[in-house]
């Protein structure tokens, strides 16, 4: 993964393509961040994990950005969304989520919101980088006021 974005990052340069050359260098900035953090290199689901964090932080700005009424703003956040999400893995369809909140729900037979915890700690290592974690917390919440 790392390699591929090294590689992208100078296709972007000899294609002198500004919008991915600028989400790129503002990936390789997190990465490298988390690194001197961590201190060694990221594995590839680090890496999705990083991804993942800039494109929560977008969909975050595109928020403030409506509110504001700057459309160009959401404009090219969706269009820097879009290249980030290229990185991630296939995305997980509603069908496949719901699946997997069931498979969980019938391991851990949930009496009620006290057991959210421990069905997200089952839930997260299955979704990570292949679904949004918010909404699937959402949908965990919803089926566990159900009960």
């Amino acid at each position: 993964m790392r390699e591929r974005i090294l590689n992208d990052l100078k296709t972007a340069m000899k294609n002198q393509d500004k919008d991915i050359l600028k989400v790129i260098r503002m990936v390789k900035g997190s990465m490298q961040l988390q690194e001197i953090n961590l201190k060694r290199e990221l594995n590839d689901d680090e890496v999705i994990g990083v991804i993942s964090k800039e494109i929560k932080t977008r969909r975050d700005s595109i928020k403030e950005f409506e509110r504001g009424n700057r459309q160009d703003l959401v404009d090219e956040t969706n269009k820097e969304i879009q290249i980030l999400e290229a990185y991630l893995p296939e995305q997980l369809s509603e069908e496949e989520i719901s699946k997997i909140i069931d498979d969980v729900f019938g391991k851990v037979n949930p009496t009620g919101m006290q057991d959210m915890g421990k069905i997200m700690g089952m839930i997260t290592p299955l979704v990570k980088g292949k679904a949004d974690l918010g909404s699937v917390s959402s949908k965990v919440r919803e089926k566990l006021s159900k009960m």
